[in-house]
């Protein structure tokens, strides 16, 4: 769902635990356009452990992460250009790299 306000995308996964967090921001990602600001809330504790790692993988920049009482708020901008990093995109390997 798109805020008007805001313009970025909100993605509420509290009362839902890992790895459901996670997976409803990758698919929110995956659908966004270029160079949007994607938020996700949860509150599962382990998500302020493996939402940065996705992002890191995925080639997103975390632009805020703080903790309000349990909720957890990330905050994401999805790359302007090129193609999103394997290991969080599509699942497939680089187009350099080849499987052994």
């Amino acid at each position: 769902m798109q805020s008007q306000e805001t313009d970025e995308i909100v993605v509420d996964a509290r009362g839902h635990r890992c790895p459901v967090p996670t997976l409803r921001l990758r698919r929110a990602v995956e659908a966004a356009p270029p160079g949007s600001v994607v938020r996700l809330l949860a509150d599962d504790p382990l998500a302020r452990i493996d939402v940065p790692h996705f992002a890191a993988q995925a080639g997103l920049e975390v632009l805020e992460s703080k903790l309000d009482g349990l909720v957890l708020s990330i905050r994401v901008l999805t790359p302007e250009t090129g193609k999103r990093r394997a290991e969080g995109g599509n699942g497939a390997p680089p187009e350099d790299v080849q499987p052994s």
